[in-house]
């Protein structure tokens, strides 16, 4: 079975991030959990708050996928 994958964007393209999504979590599910969860984080100046987003994501049942970002299409 093919796995379902979310794209956390982000305006800097170095802290855009790829996650797998949970078998049992629907689309709409794995939305709106991410979206609470990364409310929860205090973001600060420097890019901490982007790994401890990904740790939690992690204890929730998601898992970070490396990923090569290409060139713009445009």
């Amino acid at each position: 079975m093919a796995k379902k994958l979310m794209v956390l964007p982000c305006k800097d393209v170095g802290k855009i991030r790829l996650v797998t999504v949970p078998e049992d979590m629907s689309p709409h599910e794995a939305y709106r959990s991410v979206t609470g969860l990364v409310s929860e984080i205090d973001r600060t100046p420097d890019d901490q708050w982007v790994d401890e987003v990904l740790d939690l994501l992690e204890d929730h049942g998601f898992s970070g996928v490396d990923f090569v970002l290409g060139p713009p299409l445009d």
